[in-house]
């Protein structure tokens, strides 16, 4: 796990860094605003941000609201303000978490693990003997990859994002064409749906009469 700490106290660094590397996490730090900036410009594979709100150059909520915010990567914020305000606006800016200094190393770590076992879980849906991880675009069944031509792929990506609703046929007519330039109708769909089902080999796509298709969750 790779994670970034923005923290310009050097000692907190320090400690971090051992207790990170003792429990297997790769850290890269950096010590104030401009040079994460550069950093995020070609490093984006990063499972965890930590971030003190109060830097040599600048404010770390701003930083987070401007710069990280869209690379949605999970961050918690660390800082030595306990004041509610700042709890409540670095929640709302869209933290997972936020921990006031002095704190201890093995909270911070159980908080952590927390997180990322969270992030992993929103990313990989397992049903039945079929997982789907959502970052790659990959589907598998007992742990063997099923091959989908790019088309599948977006079809059954659709419906995972939308696990336990339906989507209407006309949803999928509307995106297929969005994605292909090519007009479909009714039964274009049916075939597609029907090619995904045989390749996975497993009910997980159940057909709402006259309305469209549903995964649920078990």
């Amino acid at each position: 796990m790779n994670i970034l700490l923005i923290e310009d106290n050097l000692s907190i660094i320090k400690g971090l860094a051992y207790s990170f590397e003792k429990n297997n996490y790769k850290i890269t730090y950096k010590t104030n605003i401009k040079e994460t900036k550069e950093y995020l410009k070609n490093n984006t594979n990063i499972d965890l941000i930590i971030i003190d709100i109060t830097l040599p150059d600048g404010n770390g909520f701003e930083l987070f609201e401007n710069t990280i915010k869209t690379l949605k990567i999970p961050t918690i914020f660390l800082t030595a303000k306990d004041e509610e305000d700042d709890i409540v606006k670095g929640l709302n800016l869209g933290a997972e978490d936020y921990i006031t200094k002095p704190f201890s190393t093995k909270e911070l770590l159980a908080r952590i693990n927390k997180i990322l076992l969270r992030s992993k879980k929103k990313n990989i849906i397992k049903i039945k003997d079929i997982t789907f991880d959502m970052e790659k675009l990959a589907l598998y069944k007992n742990q063997q990859q099923i091959e989908l031509t790019p088309l599948e792929l977006k079809i059954i990506n659709i419906l995972f994002l939308n696990i336990n609703k339906v989507v209407s046929r006309n949803t999928l007519l509307d995106k297929i064409w969005e994605w292909t330039g090519n007009f479909v109708d009714d039964h274009t769909i049916t075939v597609y749906l029907k090619r995904i089902r045989e390749k996975i080999g497993t009910d997980i796509i159940k057909t709402i009469k006259g309305i469209g298709y549903r995964i649920d969750e078990e």
